[in-house]
This record gives C-alpha cells, sequence and structure tokens, in this order.
C-alpha cells in the first residue's frame, strides 16, 4: 500500500526550526509506517515560496499554477503534517491564508498531525487554542500527540530525559508513532478522495450587478 502524505511548513526562514521540526515529523512517520510495509509518497510544501501567490489568490478569481498544484496536494492527499511557527500567540498569518484557500470540505475525515515552534515554552499551548479549533472547524481527524518545539528544545535532543522531561527527539518519534498507526488502524474513516486533474477549473463568477439584483 502507498500513502501520499502531504507536509505544510510555513516557516519563515530557510532553514527554519519550522521547516526542521516539519522534517522530524515526516521522517518519525515514515519509519513508522514503514515498520508494516506501507510505502509513503512525500507531497512537501514550504508556503514562504507561495507567499506572494497565496496573497494573490485572496485579492483575486484566478490563482498560480503552483499555488494551485499545492492546494490539490492536500486536498488529494491521504493525511497531512502541518508545522507553523507561532507569532503573536497563534499560527503563522501565511498558514491561516493558505488553510483559507482550501475547499471548505477538503480537510474532512482527513488525518492530520500537527506541530508548531515557538521562542519560549510558554508558547507551547497554541497548539491546543489555536491550531486544534482550526482544524476541528474543517472536521480533520486530529492525531491526539502534537508537538511543539521551543528554540531551547533543539539543544536537548539526544534522546534523554532532561529534569524529568522528555526531550524534543523523544516527542517527534512518539508522534510519528502514534500518527502511523493511526493511519494505518482506520483507513475506512477517511473522506473519499478527490481526484487530482492539471486542468484547472475556471471559476464562475456572478457579476456584482446580478447579486444585488437576488438573480
Amino acid at each position: 500500500m502507498t500513502m501520499n502524505i502531504a507536509v505544510i511548513s510555513a516557516g519563515s526562514g530557510n532553514p527554519s526550526s519550522t521547516g526542521m521540526l516539519a522534517d522530524r515529523l515526516q521522517s518519525a512517520t515514515e519509519e513508522s509506517l514503514s515498520g508494516n510495509g506501507t510505502q509513503v509518497n512525500i507531497r512537501r510544501i514550504e508556503l514562504r515560496e507561495l507567499a506572494l501567490d497565496i496573497a494573490e489568490g485572496h485579492v483575486s478569481t484566478s490563482r498560480s499554477e503552483k499555488l494551485d498544484r499545492a492546494l490539490r496536494q492536500v486536498e488529494t492527499a491521504d493525511a497531512l503534517i502541518a508545522v507553523t511557527p507561532t507569532y503573536k500567540g497563534s499560527y503563522a498569518g501565511l498558514f491561516k491564508a493558505f488553510i483559507d484557500l482550501l475547499d471548505d470540505d477538503a480537510m474532512q475525515a482527513m488525518p492530520v498531525l500537527l506541530g508548531a515552534t515557538g521562542g519560549t515554552a510558554r508558547h507551547s499551548l497554541m497548539i491546543d487554542f489555536a491550531m486544534r479549533p482550526l482544524f476541528t472547524y474543517l472536521k480533520a481527524q486530529i492525531a491526539p500527540l502534537a508537538v511543539f518545539a521551543a528554540t531551547d528544545d533543539w539543544g536537548l535532543n539526544t534522546g534523554q530525559f532532561d529534569d524529568g522531561e522528555i526531550v524534543l527527539s523523544k516527542r517527534i518519534t512518539e508522534a510519528g508513532r502514534q500518527f502511523g498507526e493511526m493511519l494505518t488502524s482506520s483507513p475506512a474513516q477517511r473522506r473519499p478522495k478527490k481526484q487530482p486533474t492539471d486542468a484547472q477549473t475556471p471559476f464562475e463568477v456572478t457579476p456584482f450587478e446580478q447579486l444585488l439584483a437576488g438573480r
């Protein structure tokens, strides 16, 4: 069996800690799935490379080819790993702007593993009060274990314990393991797949005068 997994990274730099966390969660999930014979096809999406296309997509009725391709990669995936930096106590605006462009039902019943980065552990609840409500609204199937990585966590990735707290590498490995088990244990709960197409579907725009006339 081959599983298509989309990986979204909303890191603004290159390299970025958000990108590194996405890499690690991706690898942990691949390792978990390969253990039971599942092949994985990764669709990596770096939102910083689509920033202008995303902005343009919000103020016009057309979308660039690469933005449309990225949206289809998410909408047709079997699962999603979503990682964002924490800005002003919530997810990045670029991350939300991309999610807003997805079809309304695109995430319905899709398994999603959440990850976030931040400068301090004080933002570690951002996943629970910002990301989970967003993906709950989208009717996604959210993995119970998510990973938040503060700046200090990257220096404690040896797989050992530090003052009783499990360090980052262990949290990532466990999140990937649980997500892999989730993907292989509940395939019947996934939504019907939307088939990708190379042809961009043209928008049907209702003239504003017609909307005002109630027609």
